[in-house]
């Protein structure tokens, strides 16, 4: 009868990571089996022959545990199985049966090869969001993969907890959950792995955030600035109110705004988030922003000095950097105007949205100015109404009601 012993293979190199094997022995034969699982050197216990924790690899000592009961499981299974069946037999064909049955795939490689896919497909916003999902993981497993199938609900909680230690938002960590679970699920459509519903423990929903929005007041006095002396914070002001002004149009659809996209007094876009089109007249104050960068935009096909390449992947990094630049500038220019609230470019989406509630404008309107696909999308971007508002609805209502028990 073959037998089964979990080994440590130490790196030739010192201070690297060596790896966890199988060691098989029938009839005078010996046989390994590499797996992909990799510790340090002082993490192995030879006495007990397995992985011990240690301050900081808690998370990926405990799925390698319970990696390797379920490989000595499967390996002894077909070991009976063949014992049962009366003939002879070689390791080879025992190591064989264990590869066939046995998923290879690693979680983080998974995550690699659906990066470069999305580089390659040209849907670079994606494709950085599916990079930093994968940087968080590796740092929550020591930058050791794991097969597809340790992708359990217990390893998702501990990872949930182990973003909540370092002061992840909550919507932080959904997003990285919900990137995780489309990379799983697409992995079961290619049936890399058997769908276990790992995600149903963990937060992967959108919860509605605090209060980001700005008065009216303050975005007139943006508007009354004079930014003569800085071109740079002249250009962040120009956007946010230029992104207030066609209702809250993101960013990252004002960087790629062209001139073609501007005619017959009306601007139509696809939103990049959804590819939804849009469509809104030009107002006075957006044809003066429109206006007074015609000048340093001629030669470029782009309304907005941001991009100035045709070059997709160069296209996107300069948004990207424009971005950043932007957001930086817009604090700058909220302390010049003593505004409490950090400026964001978000912040004009979810301002306009206040403003138009205000206004006493429609939801179902609000939510078709967003270009939101429904409504409860619109109401993540909308504070809780402020007491006052609601008390002066409900004087209205209850009208009669007082006249009544004070006469």
């Amino acid at each position: 009868m073959a037998t089964i012993k979990v080994k440590f293979r130490p790196s030739k190199v010192k201070g690297k990571a060596g790896t966890i094997c199988y060691q098989l022995c029938h009839r005078q034969e010996n046989r390994q089996i590499t797996t992909g699982m990799r510790i340090f050197p002082h993490w192995w216990n030879e006495k007990e022959r397995e992985p011990i924790v240690v301050t900081g690899n808690e998370n990926t000592v405990s799925a390698y545990k319970r990696q390797i009961e379920r490989d000595l499981e499967m390996v002894r299974d077909i070991i009976r199985e063949l014992d049962g069946s009366g003939r002879e037999y070689t390791l080879s064909e025992v190591i064989g049966k264990f590869h066939s049955g046995k998923l290879e795939t690693g979680m983080l490689g998974y995550l690699k090869r659906e990066v470069s896919l999305l580089l390659d497909a040209g849907q670079f916003g994606t494709a950085h969001n599916y990079q930093r999902t994968l940087n968080s993981f590796s740092s929550f497993l020591d930058d050791i993969d794991i097969p597809l199938s340790m992708l359990n609900s217990e390893l998702l909680c501990l990872y949930e907890k182990w973003l909540g230690k370092r002061r992840v938002k909550k919507n932080s960590s959904s997003f990285y959950m919900r990137i995780l679970r489309a990379a799983y699920n697409k992995a079961v459509k290619e049936r890399l792995v058997v769908q276990t519903f790992p995600f149903s423990e963990v937060y992967t929903g959108i919860a509605k955030t605090a209060k980001r929005a700005i008065k009216e007041d303050t975005i007139l006095k943006l508007q009354q600035l004079d930014l003569s002396g800085s071109s740079a914070l002249a250009l962040s002001r120009d956007m946010f109110i230029f992104s207030y002004s066609t209702r809250g149009m993101a960013f990252v659809d004002m960087a790629y705004l062209k001139k073609t996209d501007v005619t017959g007094g009306m601007i139509t876009y696809c939103r990049h988030k959804t590819g939804q089109l849009l469509a809104l007249r030009i107002e006075p104050c957006m044809k003066m922003i429109l206006e007074r960068y015609m000048s340093d935009t001629w030669e470029s096909p782009y309304v907005f000095p941001i991009i100035t390449s045709e070059d997709p992947e160069l296209a996107y990094r300069q948004y990207q950097n424009g971005l950043n630049y932007h957001n930086q500038k817009l604090k700058l220019l909220g302390k010049q105007i003593g505004e409490k609230l950090p400026l964001s470019s978000y912040l004009a989406r979810h301002s306009w949205a206040t403003a138009a509630r205000n206004h006493n404008v429609p939801l179902s309107v609000i939510s078709a100015g967003m270009g939101h696909t429904s409504e409860r999308t619109t109401l993540i971007y909308l504070d809780s109404l402020d007491n006052t508002i609601i008390d002066n609805a409900n004087n209205r209502i209850l009208k009669k009601l007082n006249f009544m028990v004070s006469t």
